[in-house]
């Protein structure tokens, strides 16, 4: 890539806290536009309301008829326009009509990307039930993306600096996170993670993996799914040459990444891996998902439709989502190429 990377920035909800914290990102961080060319996919509209929450210019607001077509000026947010205005939507309430645009920015943004327009995809937060009311049953971001893309192996990847916590499970209840944690979805996790770290250039990197149950079962006693799942896929990638050590205790793995031991860590389910990555880090944090042919990069945080319309959210994870999606973009294509050799190893 010789050029600045083109990032397709979805809006996100329209009655959320997307439209102003993108007017701010793209206003008042001007070295943004140093590392990577921002266009917003979504409404106009919407976009100009929220730079009027954050205290900017809804002039700034311009209308563009494609990537190509961005000038990359610190002084403007260039929107694609994609479907009707949603500048009426109720600022603060769970929107179907929200929902449904924030779904149609995703699908627009993945198009752009499928056909070579636009380079990696940054993703401020849409809201899940408000896409369900909209009609479009995905679980979240990481779920609807992964459809767009036809690929099935694929993990939501926490990141902060050189520490990226993979998950097995995701979206899903307790119960369904216990069940979905299957021979094959470790197998898949563990060579996804191995592929991601030969591409960003740590082949040799540890890979920790969190034990499902306290003390990661204690021989048994606390269920047996660490013993008869995670230990035997921790032995077959050692095998195939992947440095996994684990089921590991989580109470004793986490801490350890927080100090440094680990840059790569699985969770088996989300609270085990968010909860502790969004205390320790907070703002400092982005979401990647691996596994797709394009970058993307979110924020760590919700619509916080509790604060929407008041000027006060902050923008800090979107910023440093573009930044992140700007320094992933170039290197990418090795990611994916990695991705599908290890995929297609496994079912071989």
């Amino acid at each position: 890539m010789t050029t600045l990377p083109i990032l397709a920035v979805t809006m996100g909800d329209a009655a959320g806290i997307g439209p102003e914290i993108t007017a701010k990102a793209l206003l008042q961080n001007p070295q943004l536009r140093e590392r990577a060319v921002p266009v917003v996919v979504g409404d106009a509209d919407a976009m100009r309301r929220g730079a009027k929450f954050a205290g900017l210019d809804p002039d700034a607001v311009h209308v563009i008829d494609s990537p190509a077509a961005a000038t990359n000026s610190p002084d403007r947010i260039e929107v694609l326009q994609t479907g009707p205005s949603l500048g009426e939507v109720p600022v603060g309430e769970l929107s179907a009509e929200a929902g449904d645009g924030a779904y149609r920015f995703v699908v627009e943004a993945c198009r752009l990307a499928k056909a070579g327009e636009v380079d990696a995809i940054v993703t401020p937060p849409l809201n899940k039930a408000a896409m369900h009311a909209g009609g479009h049953k995905f679980p979240g971001h990481t779920e609807l993306l992964a459809h767009e893309f036809g690929v099935k192996n694929y993990s939501l990847v926490l990141s902060a600096g050189e520490l990226y916590f993979f998950h097995l499970t995701t979206h899903v209840s307790l119960r369904q996170a216990i069940e979905g944690i299957t021979p094959e979805r470790t197998d898949s996790v563990l060579r996804l993670v191995g592929a991601f770290a030969r591409a960003v250039g740590t082949p040799e990197a540890a890979i920790g993996v969190a034990g499902l149950n306290p003390h990661a079962g204690e021989n048994g006693l606390f269920g047996h799914e660490d013993d008869e799942i995670l230990a035997p896929a921790v032995q077959r990638a050692v095998e195939q040459g992947i440095n996994a050590h684990g089921p590991i205790a989580a109470d004793a793995l986490i801490p350890q990444a927080v100090k440094g031991k680990w840059n790569f860590v699985i969770a088996c389910y989300h609270d085990q891996g968010h909860a502790p990555f969004k205390a320790v880090y907070g703002d400092d944090g982005v979401n990647i998902t691996v596994g797709l042919p394009v970058v993307r990069v979110s924020v760590d945080h919700g619509t916080a439709f509790d604060i929407a319309g008041q000027g006060i959210a902050r923008e800090a994870s979107l910023v440093l989502a573009m930044e992140r999606a700007a320094e992933l973009a170039p290197g990418w294509d090795l990611v994916w190429k990695e991705a599908q050799a290890s995929e297609a190893a496994l079912g071989a």
